[in-house]
């Protein structure tokens, strides 16, 4: 679990791609941590823009800021680029729900996860 410590430390580090930066609750870059950590990496980086903030939000439940995924990315040690263009497979990884269970923010808002959102934005399912 990554320490309030270790994110403000990020959060002064990351170069942020908006000059309005807005950060949730740092439970957010915890759940963005844990959506990325399941995504396959690749030697590029995706060419293609995605929302990957709204992708976090409806699978983790809570609103996800851009600038939390940011640093979420920073903090990873397998994740390069820049928001959305980071070096992870553009057929995403569906996470299991298990990388939430010590992250009490995780499903406390009104976003579900739909079959529809799942069938367009997910290549696989990650095994619990």
């Amino acid at each position: 679990m990554l320490t309030a410590n270790e994110i403000a430390d990020a959060k002064r580090r990351v170069r942020y791609q908006d000059a309005n930066v807005v950060h949730e609750h740092d439970d957010c870059v915890r759940i963005a941590y844990q959506w990325l950590d399941a995504q396959i990496t690749t030697k590029s980086k995706l060419k293609r823009t995605h929302p990957l903030a709204r992708f976090i939000t409806v699978w983790g439940g809570r609103r996800i800021a851009s600038a939390d995924v940011e640093v979420a990315a920073e903090l990873h040690h397998r994740i390069r680029g820049y928001y959305p263009h980071f070096n992870i497979r553009s057929r995403f990884t569906l996470p299991s729900d298990s990388r939430l269970a010590d992250i009490a923010e995780a499903r406390t808002q009104d976003y579900s996860l739909t079959s529809t959102h799942i069938i367009k934005t997910y290549g696989s399912i990650e095994d619990p």
